[in-house]
């Protein structure tokens, strides 16, 4: 080898080991905190403090799940199924609702369209705490603060959704098919159900699972809509009692029990649908 290969393959070698380090890193930094979690969750309360947290002494991973849904006469199972009844129907709600004003936004002409899309855009750019009080007055006009719907209608509308469902409908569906099904005697309806959502399929999963993560980490919102612990979500009902075990340390072991169930759903879900997600991220590139 000259010594002008040689030259060349060094910072090629240097640069891919640079890379394998930060990647190396990066799973570090995410899979630790998650090691951490299902070590803790099967540990007791005086475990927990202790520094032998590796160690398989102590392993009470059967009490921690029995104490978990027990405590607070099962107030966690409630917690869970309100979560899933807020994140799955409304995450597949919402994915339907912004797909389908995507493919309006891309498919038809109508007065000012390039106007609204940008205010679609620039609500994007808009924190979702900062909308949290408006939505509250909204609600508590209408009288439906402190019910299921406070927190269910406005997780159905997701400006990001509509962006991608423009985005997925411009590379997915051709002009020329849906022509043709026009021609064939198709109606409009007819036309996006039966031919466009079937083309539409792995960017309608890609927009679910944003919108399920989005809907299942969501805070700040039941926070201010909910006092009812019975409608809370999982997110809220464990700060509460997180916040309790400060004064009641029996509430340690069943937070972190009730945090590792908590991360099993978005996991199932990104497991479950990860050829369709995958798809879905190359929308627009390849014509």
């Amino acid at each position: 080898m000259s010594a002008a290969d040689s030259t060349l393959v060094r910072p090629r070698l240097l640069g891919r080991a640079t890379v394998n380090v930060v990647v190396s890193l990066s799973v570090l930094y995410t899979l630790l905190p998650v090691l951490w979690l299902v070590l803790a969750a099967g540990k007791t309360r005086d475990a927990l403090f202790g520094s032998n947290l590796l160690s398989l002494k102590d392993f009470s991973f059967g009490q921690n799940l029995h104490d978990l849904f027990t405590m607070d006469d099962g107030q966690y199972a409630r917690w869970y199924v309100n979560s899933l009844l807020y994140a799955v129907v409304g995450a597949a709600l919402g994915a339907l609702v912004s797909v389908a004003c995507g493919y309006a936004f891309d498919k038809y002409r109508f007065r000012h369209k390039e106007k609204l899309f940008g205010l679609v855009l620039a609500a994007v750019m808009v924190p979702q705490t900062v909308l949290a009080l408006p939505l509250y007055l909204m609600a508590s006009g209408a009288g439906l603060v402190n019910t299921y719907w406070s927190v269910f209608i406005p997780v159905l509308f997701n400006p990001f959704g509509v962006y991608l469902g423009r985005i997925f409908s411009q590379g997915y569906v051709p002009d020329e098919v849906l022509e043709a099904a026009r021609i064939d005697g198709a109606g409009e309806l007819t036309t996006y159900t039966r031919v466009a959502l079937r083309m539409l399929g792995p960017g309608l999963v890609t927009v679910f699972l944003f919108q399920l993560t989005a809907i299942w980490n969501n805070f700040f919102l039941p926070m201010v809509m909910l006092s009812n612990q019975d409608l809370y979500p999982v997110s809220l009902g464990l700060y509460t009692w997180n916040s309790s075990a400060t004064v009641s340390p029996e509430y340690y072991p069943v937070v972190i029990m009730g945090s590792l169930l908590a991360v099993l759903p978005l996991i199932l879900a990104f497991v479950l649908l990860q050829r369709f997600w995958r798809s879905g991220l190359t929308a627009g590139s390849v014509k």
